[in-house]
């Protein structure tokens, strides 16, 4: 079945979980929406790339005097130092690219979070048609709520990372930790973009979270399986943000409207 096909015969309304694949073809049908999802996918690459550039280039000149002289290979004390020494310099090196293309991938996030709040209210609006009820118009204001607001969630992913970094050492289930906190972390990004046209806190992101826990694995599950990919992982998370931010919107505003007759129903 194409996905145009899948578009067609599926009816979002007669389910509670929208598929990646309906998500998928919605977003292919629509010009502006992928027209707006390939400016933020270039913005965030691009956003990324130069703070990780910029990070490694503070980090070396803080540190590089620390790897000048390297020690003498001569007998087994030397040879056993040299050998310490190559360890830990390239353990440096690659522990510090790692941490600092997730802080930069964060920076890009907060920078760009007003943008990607835009595709969303672009993807509810086109779902909902009529029936689509409009905010405020676009002020200076709301778009330092949006920065502000995804400026928190971004030091929380600083949080989560060294939570993440010292769950790695538990033996057997560290890593399935690490996982579960970078799903729930993923969805909590993705929920950001839908909530925030509705000025919701960071405390009633999260209790939605809690309160739609299914839906959040599923939501945060795939990119929190890339993020775990080194060096790459950023690349691809940038490349999928536009689709999941589609299909997080969708999911949360079918959660939402199905949350609103149940009440309307008591």
């Amino acid at each position: 079945m194409s996905l145009m096909k899948t578009l067609k015969r599926y009816n979002p309304g007669d389910h509670q979980w929208i598929p990646l694949s309906y998500s998928l073809a919605f977003l292919l049908r629509s010009k502006r929406l992928l027209g707006w999802s390939a400016v933020l996918t270039l913005a965030t690459i691009v956003l990324t790339w130069l703070g990780f550039l910029l990070t490694v280039d503070i980090v070396d000149k803080l540190t590089g005097s620390f790897f000048l002289t390297q020690p003498e290979a001569a007998g087994i004390w030397g040879w056993t130092r040299y050998l310490g020494w190559e360890v830990m310099h390239w353990g440096f090196l690659i522990i510090s690219r790692i941490v600092a293309f997730y802080l930069a991938f964060l920076l890009a996030y907060s920078l760009s979070a007003p943008g990607y709040v835009f595709l969303s209210t672009a993807t509810e609006k086109k779902h909902a048609g009529e029936n689509f009820e409009p905010d405020a118009a676009l002020n200076i204001k709301g778009l330092f709520i949006d920065l502000w607001e995804g400026l928190k969630i971004g030091l929380l992913g600083i949080l989560v990372t060294i939570a993440a970094l010292m769950a790695n050492f538990i033996p057997g289930v560290g890593q399935v930790v690490v996982l579960f906190l970078y799903t729930y972390y993923s969805a909590l990004m993705f929920v950001d973009y839908s909530s925030s046209r509705r000025r919701w806190s960071l405390g009633e992101k999260i209790s939605w979270l809690q309160k739609h826990n299914r839906q959040a694995l599923r939501l945060g599950i795939l990119p929190a399986i890339l993020s775990l990919v080194p060096i790459v992982n950023i690349f691809l998370i940038a490349m999928i943000f536009p689709l999941m931010t589609v299909h997080s919107t969708l999911n949360f505003i079918s959660i939402e409207k199905k949350e609103q007759q149940k009440n309307q129903k008591q």
